[in-house]
């Protein structure tokens, strides 16, 4: 997800002396690495609240680390999305106001509605992946602490009638409508969890540290079962021309490699993403922008952010 540049900058600081290491290790065997990683990235946060705020991310681009509050909160506003898609299809509801305070403007929520599930199998993967992700608000939240950006404007409505006509799911006068069935739904959760993954697997090959990389292994791993999920989902219901268009547009966007791989590949089931290695790839932060914000091109806002993400992150990749 991120540069080498100022990973080796956040693994630096988030590891600065022998008690904060200890610390962490002892409270890992004792409670568990997400509590004890929770109380020890609010510390790191703390510290580093005030350093590098204005240094914005972009591959190839600015050298400069951003702080360690920088780097969680452009994972929160990814998480804020989420957590608001699938609260809503399972609750009818977005996130409480308690979970969308913080610093910058906070936005409200477009779109959104609970879905009707006709299939119980449906419904039950919908509520659990909507808990993992209201946890992962939560558990970042906590991380942070004074340092938390605030929900930005979030839209789960217009922005899929423009992602579903961009993969050309839909024609340029018809709507798309994620909380209109199972498989709608479905949809649009996969536009969504693949990027997940991606993000994560950006910054795991860069992390040194072996704590936070376990941290960010369960992370990833987690990301990666929803992932499997959905697209076994889609599969199943014989959707795997949607989804590879789907996958088009999402290469579409992030760059001119071509990496994002849909459910069907020659023929076969294609439920793993992997490279002829066996290994899943990665998006840079400036690329997943560019998938939230639904454009190729250099970017603040737009999509699914319409104002754009809070937070120093905010800008996406530009040309191919």
């Amino acid at each position: 997800m991120f540069g080498k540049p100022f990973v080796r900058e956040l693994i630096g600081r988030s590891a600065e002396n022998d008690v904060d290491r200890r610390r962490f290790m002892r409270g890992a065997g004792a409670a568990g690495l997400g509590a004890v990683g929770a109380g020890l990235l609010t510390s790191a946060a703390t510290r580093t609240a005030t350093a590098a705020e204005s240094t914005a991310y972009a591959e190839g681009g600015d050298t400069r680390a951003p702080s360690d509050s920088a780097i969680l909160n452009f994972a929160l506003n990814l998480e804020y999305l989420e957590a608001q898609f699938y609260s809503y299809a399972v609750y009818g509801r977005g996130l409480p106001d308690d979970l969308t305070t913080g610093k910058g403007k906070r936005g409200s929520v477009t779109g959104g509605r609970k879905v009707n599930f006709r299939t119980r199998q449906v419904r039950q993967y919908a509520e659990e992946i909507a808990r993992d992700e209201v946890d992962h608000v939560a558990f970042l939240r906590g991380a942070l602490g004074s340092a938390t950006v605030a929900q930005p404007q979030i839209d789960i409505q217009s922005s899929f009638t423009a992602a579903a006509r961009a993969a050309g799911l839909i024609g340029r006068h018809e709507t798309f409508d994620p909380y209109a069935n199972d498989n709608n739904f479905l949809l649009a959760a996969y536009i969504f969890e693949d990027v997940g993954v991606t993000a994560y697997k950006g910054a795991a090959p860069l992390i040194t540290n072996k704590t936070y990389l376990s941290a960010a292994a369960g992370i990833l791993a987690v990301e990666a079962y929803h992932a499997a999920n959905i697209r076994v989902s889609l599969l199943e219901r014989g959707l795997a021309d949607q989804a590879g268009k789907i996958s088009d547009a999402r290469d579409s966007l992030d760059g001119g490699s071509d990496d994002d791989q849909g459910i069907v590949r020659n023929g076969k089931a294609n439920i793993v993403p992997a490279d002829r290695n066996g290994l899943a790839y990665g998006r840079s932060a400036d690329r997943v922008l560019n998938v939230v914000y639904l454009t190729p091109k250099k970017a603040t806002s737009g999509g699914f952010f319409p104002t754009g993400v809070n937070g120093p992150i905010r800008t996406s990749g530009g040309g191919r």
